[in-house]
C-alpha cells in the first residue's frame, strides 16, 4: 500500500517514487497509511472539521477556511470519491451543491477530537481549549479507551497491536512495558 497525498506534493506517490536507500518504504498493510491517503493533508482535515461543525456549502467552506477555490474543489471531490462525503444538489438554477458527511465520514469524529485535544495540550498558543459537551445534558465529554470485557477505561500504554491471525498469548513485545507505554 502506497500513500498518495492529495494535491501537489514532493512526497512519493507510487512505489517507483520511493527511495529505499533513504529509508522510504511502502507500508504493506497499514490502515493508518491508507487513512492518510484519504484525509492526510491540512486542507482535508480542516474541511472535515468544518463539516462536523455543520458547514455544508462550498462558499461557506471557502469563507471559513480562506481556501482557494481550486484547492477546495479538489479536496471535496476527493472526499466524495473516497465515500467520506456525499455531494447533493440543493438548488437547480443556478445549480448548487452541498457536501454532507457519510457514515464513513462520521466515524472520523473520534480521530478529529483526539487531534484537537492533542493540539490543545501540546501546541497551545494561549487560547483556551475547545470544550465539547453532550448536547442533551450539557456535560463535558471525555475521550478515552474502554474495554468491554474488563468494563474499565485505560491508557494508550495498555494497548498492544498484533496481527489478526496471531496468538494473543505468545505474540507480544518483551521490551514493551504496558504500565508506562515505554519501550525498554
Amino acid at each position: 500500500m502506497v500513500v498518495t497525498l492529495s494535491g501537489p506534493t514532493t512526497e512519493p506517490t507510487s512505489a517507483a517514487d520511493l527511495d529505499p536507500a533513504a529509508g522510504e518504504v511502502a507500508p504493506p498493510d497499514c490502515s493508518i497509511a491508507r487513512a492518510l491517503g484519504v484525509i492526510g493533508d491540512r486542507w482535508t482535515i480542516l474541511i472535515m472539521r468544518d463539516a462536523f461543525r455543520g458547514i455544508r456549502r462550498f462558499d461557506d467552506f471557502r469563507r471559513d477556511l480562506d481556501i482557494a477555490r481550486p484547492v477546495l474543489a479538489d479536496r471535496l471531490r476527493k472526499l466524495v470519491d473516497a465515500g467520506v462525503m456525499v455531494k447533493r444538489r440543493y438548488q437547480t438554477h443556478p445549480e448548487r451543491f452541498e457536501y454532507r458527511l457519510t457514515p464513513m465520514g462520521m466515524e472520523l469524529s473520534p480521530a478529529l477530537v483526539a487531534l484537537m485535544r492533542w493540539g490543545d495540550r501540546w501546541l497551545n498558543d494561549g487560547h483556551p481549549p475547545t470544550i465539547l459537551v453532550h448536547e442533551p445534558c450539557g456535560s463535558e465529554l471525555e475521550q478515552g479507551f474502554w474495554c468491554r470485557t474488563c468494563q474499565q477505561t485505560f491508557s494508550p500504554g495498555d494497548i498492544a497491536s498484533r496481527h489478526p491471525h496471531s496468538d494473543p498469548h505468545t505474540d507480544h513485545d518483551p521490551d514493551h512495558d504496558p504500565a508506562t507505554g515505554a519501550t525498554r
